[in-house]
């Protein structure tokens, strides 16, 4: 009689029916791939491993062949390099310059004399291999100061921040090489400086005698009601008129600095009052809306003083829907002279924008350099095209 035969178990299955590995069946992983190191590259090549490094930190150590010859063995076994941030703190450098900039991100994009600050900062950083990280001070996402506490940077360049920034105190903590842009000057600015003269390199124009050049020039016309639109003197949102108090607990001193030396071109003539719309944000709609409240509020006023060319802009059009012609019924001057003020014939104070970004990127290299960089004052002119004219009368 045959003998019965020994069962044979059913194999557990998964849901999809593939018979699971063993080795998976006992909870075992297969171990990741080994990640290709510089010493990978180098045995391939057959050369040293300082050579391979020098690819990658030292180029100016292999010849370009060399060079082109490493970076296509890393390619073709999947090397991508070593690791920034552990090469960053191997050098104590990251290679990377902030800007500080209080007004929204996307503005800095927007603004046309942003832009070329910018350009000319990358300009002077751009042959040594260096780069930008723009940091703004006004995001909803986190705390003012975070941005410059959190950044991985060299150094910073400072444009336009206002006194008691939390941006700027921020990264004046941090006690890194610091350029400051468009704060007052301790001699031929009015208002104070944020922080001593001797501790920090400043870039940046009179703005006093920039605004009285603008106002002598709508006097020397005739104009003896002339009106100011004026950029923020508080990062806080506010717009309409600027009362003495308002003008007292100013923050934005380069503002500041512009009203004052409007007030001082006036002073004793028959224009002295001079009356002030802030806006909340330079935008030509800001221009706009500021003009138009100023004209329907006074329209005796013949002639506008604008703190920018994109307030400028702006009051070009309050102009044109209010029915007033431009020089002929309100002359309007502006401030920074932008690449589009020529094409809209508008008078106004130029100022080397470019220049003062380079400056400003030029010093920075030189702190980091250990060098003592000197403040620097750039001139500022008035570029009389059709947008101003004699009162009553057409441009001259």
């Amino acid at each position: 009689m045959p003998s019965a035969k020994t069962p044979v178990p059913a194999v557990p299955s998964s849901e999809s029916g593939a018979q699971q590995p063993t080795g998976a069946a006992e909870g075992k992983r297969t171990p990741p791939a080994r990640r290709t190191t510089l010493r990978d590259v180098a045995l391939a090549l057959g050369v040293s491993v300082a050579t391979v490094s020098n690819a990658y930190n030292r180029p100016d150590q292999l010849s370009p062949d060399l060079r082109e010859r490493v970076f296509e063995q890393a390619a073709a076994l999947g090397y991508t390099g070593p690791d920034p941030l552990a090469r960053s703190l191997r050098r104590g450098r990251t290679q990377v310059i902030g800007v500080l900039y209080d007004a929204p991100l996307a503005y800095a994009f927007a603004d046309p004399a942003a832009s070329l600050f910018l350009g000319g900062v990358a300009h002077a950083l751009q042959d040594v291999g260096l780069s930008l990280l723009l940091l703004s001070g006004r995001s909803e996402a986190a705390p003012a100061g975070d941005a410059a506490r959190s950044a991985s940077v060299d150094g910073f360049i400072s444009y336009a921040t206002a006194h008691g920034s939390p941006l700027l105190d921020a990264a004046l903590t941090r006690n890194l090489p610091t350029v400051l842009v468009d704060h007052p000057l301790q001699s031929g600015q009015a208002g104070a400086a944020p922080v001593p003269e001797t501790d920090y390199p400043i870039i940046g124009i009179n703005d006093t005698d920039g605004a009285r050049l603008a106002a002598e020039h709508l006097l020397a016309l005739g104009h003896t009601s002339i009106g100011v639109l004026g950029l923020p003197l508080r990062a806080d949102g506010r717009a309409g008129l600027v009362t003495p108090e308002r003008e007292r607990r100013a923050t934005n001193t380069h503002i500041l600095a512009r009203l004052q030396g409007y007030r001082a071109a006036v002073r004793g003539s028959s224009s002295s009052s001079l009356p002030t719309y802030e806006v909340a944000d330079n935008t030509p709609e800001g221009g706009q809306n500021a003009a138009h409240a100023l004209l329907t509020a006074s329209p005796d006023i013949t002639a506008l003083l604008c703190m920018s060319d994109v307030l400028a802009q702006g009051a070009l059009a309050a102009a044109a829907a209010l029915g007033l012609s431009v020089p002929e019924d309100l002359s309007l001057i502006g401030f920074d002279d932008i690449p589009s003020s020529a094409a809209l014939n508008l008078t106004t104070v130029g100022q080397p924008t470019a220049q003062k970004g380079e400056q400003a990127g030029r010093a920075l290299l030189a702190l980091l350099a250990g060098q003592t960089p000197p403040n620097v004052l750039l001139p500022t002119t008035l570029v009389v095209r059709g947008s101003t004219g004699s009162k009553g009368g057409s441009s001259e």
